[in-house]
């Protein structure tokens, strides 16, 4: 055994017996997205599941047989998780449209959060968010999780230094083969606009940060459109869109179209998931074959990184990490509520059919 490899054993031995200094954490929400980061936490050798909370017993109960060796409180209640003593860290999972309420209240009762992506669908919970974190002393974190991939650190590193010069426009889109399931877990509140804000603001939020990221701005004006085109009607009181096509401006005039549709055939040729961003040297294709492609025939493409090892769980790492007082956090306050007001930017541009600028949403980051 390594000197590494025996030092790394033991410091997990150690959190292993002393549960005292474990960082106590509870899971609000246990749905898919709930689950999935509920694991995340039970990997790491310095956390504690103290505490969870669902309003559905079969996923309350799942959840917590998974935290079994922890015997954590389980509640409906999510007041009564974030009021308990033994609770530092709260992961905030649930529907979108309760992330500001339960983020708001778990900041202000002195916890540490991570709240998942969008961390609003309309500018006053993004607003609300924003005046608590700046407030609080304590760690926030969003779901950004793009943000931790070391394959889009390196790529968007190197065009910050400028391997492409001056950001000119980007193309990106965000395209499904199909509707999220009609009767499946989250088919009781996603086709709700007002409880998910629909495919732009639920799950675009997620390339529309990565193309601010890489542009190193935050878009000051949007237009665009959207409708429900192939499932009209499905399911019954569906309000949120299934296709849209946004155009964005960036301070420096650099513009960013967007796409967005879920009847994007399995055997399109190309990727469904893309992000050129366009440059004064030439272009990189962020998603794709991540390389740089440039103007100057004479000179090669390149890659925009050598495919490194993406570390399991490194969101959730990066969470820790910032609770015990170590490391950068790259997905703050201003990082998600950037994210979320991009993308409520352009719904706000589709619906009311017309150029909405950033100002109008009101919100001082």
């Amino acid at each position: 055994m390594s000197r590494r490899t025996f030092l790394l054993s033991s410091a997990a031995a150690a959190f292993a017996q002393a549960p005292n200094d474990r960082v106590g954490t509870a899971v609000i929400g246990t749905g898919n997205r709930g689950s999935y980061l509920l694991t995340s936490v039970i990997d790491q050798p310095d956390t504690r599941v103290a505490a969870i909370c669902d309003l559905k017993p079969d996923r309350l109960d799942k959840a917590a047989s998974a935290a079994g060796k922890d015997n954590p409180f389980t509640t409906k209640e999510w007041r009564r998780v974030i009021e308990r003593k033994d609770v530092d860290a709260v992961y905030v999972a649930t529907p979108p449209h309760l992330h500001a309420e339960m983020a708001v209240a778990a900041l202000e009762a002195g916890k540490h959060v991570y709240c998942e992506k969008p961390i609003g669908v309309s500018a006053r919970q993004v607003r609300d968010i924003v005046r608590a974190a700046k407030k609080s002393n304590k760690v926030f974190v969003a779901g950004q999780q793009m943000r931790s991939m070391s394959s889009l650190i390196a790529a968007v590193g190197k065009i910050h230094a400028g391997v492409i010069g001056e950001v000119y426009q980007i193309k990106a889109q965000r395209h499904a083969t199909a509707d999220l399931p009609h009767d499946g877990t989250s088919g009781d509140w996603y086709f709700d606009v007002s409880k998910s804000g629909g495919y732009l603001i639920e799950q675009s939020v997620h390339n529309l940060d990565l193309c601010n990221w890489a542009a190193n701005m935050v878009p000051v004006k949007a237009v665009g459109f959207g409708s429900v085109m192939r499932y009209k009607g499905q399911p019954a009181g569906r309000t949120i869109f299934d296709n849209s096509s946004l155009v964005y401006e960036y301070s420096n005039g650099a513009k960013m179209t967007f796409t967005q549709n879920v009847f994007h055939p399995r055997r399109l040729p190309n990727s469904n998931q893309m992000v050129y961003v366009y440059g004064e040297k030439g272009a990189a294709d962020i998603m794709t074959t991540a390389s740089v492609y440039f103007h100057d025939t004479a000179t090669k493409e390149e890659p925009l990184h050598t495919k490194p090892e993406e570390p399991k769980h490194a969101h959730t790492r990066m969470f820790f990490d910032l609770v015990k007082g170590t490391g950068t956090n790259r997905a703050d306050w201003k990082v998600g509520a950037t994210a979320a007001l991009t993308a409520i930017l352009g719904h706000e541009a589709m619906t009311r059919q017309r150029v909405v600028t950033m100002a109008e949403l009101g919100v001082e980051l």
